[in-house]
C-alpha cells in the first residue's frame, strides 16, 4: 500500500481516535500530521507490517503521551468555562460529547488512553497492554479506576442538575 492511498483512506480514523484521546480538535490535528509526517519517513518497514495501522495508531499514542507531558510542563493554566450558549442543532448531542470529552479529559493520561483505546478503538486488554507498554492488569486497573471516576462525576453532574430544577 503506498502511503497516500493509506492516508486517504485512514487519517479520517486517525483524527477521530486523537480528537478523543486529546479532547482538543486543534491539539489532534497537529498530533495526527506530526505522527504522519514521522510515518512518511519510515513507510518501506511501517508497510510491510501485517498491521500498519495498529502501528501508526501506537505513534499517535506514544505522541499523545509525550506531548501530555510537554504541555503539561508549558501550558499556561486559566479558569475558562466552556460556551454552552451557541449550540445550534444536534445541540443535544454536542453537549452530551462535549460533556464526555470534559469527563475523559479529567482523568490522568494514562487512563484515559486505556479507556479511549477499549471503548472508542475496540480493543481487547491484551492489544491495550501492548500499546501502552503494561501488564495486562494494569489495563484493568486503569480502566477500573477511570470508569469509577467517570461514574462519580455523572452522579454529581445529576445531583447538580436535579437541584437546579
Amino acid at each position: 500500500m503506498e502511503f497516500g492511498e493509506y492516508v486517504a483512506g485512514r487519517r479520517p480514523a486517525l483524527m477521530r481516535f486523537a480528537t478523543v484521546l486529546t479532547c482538543q480538535p486543534w491539539l489532534a490535528e497537529d498530533l495526527v500530521s506530526d505522527v504522519l509526517s514521522r510515518a512518511f519517513e519510515r513507510w518501506d518497514r511501517i508497510s510491510r507490517m501485517d498491521q500498519p495501522h495498529a502501528y501508526v495508531r501506537r505513534m499517535v499514542v506514544n505522541e499523545y503521551l509525550s506531548w501530555r507531558r510537554r504541555l503539561a510542563r508549558t501550558t499556561p493554566r486559566a479558569d475558562v468555562g466552556p460556551d454552552v450558549g451557541q449550540l445550534g442543532d444536534g445541540a443535544d448531542e454536542r453537549a452530551e460529547r462535549d460533556a464526555m470529552i470534559r469527563r475523559l479529559a479529567a482523568l490522568p493520561r494514562k487512563q484515559r488512553a486505556a479507556v479511549v483505546l477499549r471503548y472508542y478503538a475496540g480493543l481487547p486488554d491484551a492489544e491495550i497492554a501492548a500499546e501502552l507498554g503494561c501488564r495486562v492488569t494494569t489495563v484493568r486497573s486503569q480502566i477500573s479506576r477511570a470508569l469509577a471516576t467517570l461514574r462519580i462525576d455523572l452522579t454529581a453532574d445529576r445531583h447538580a442538575y436535579q437541584e437546579t430544577t
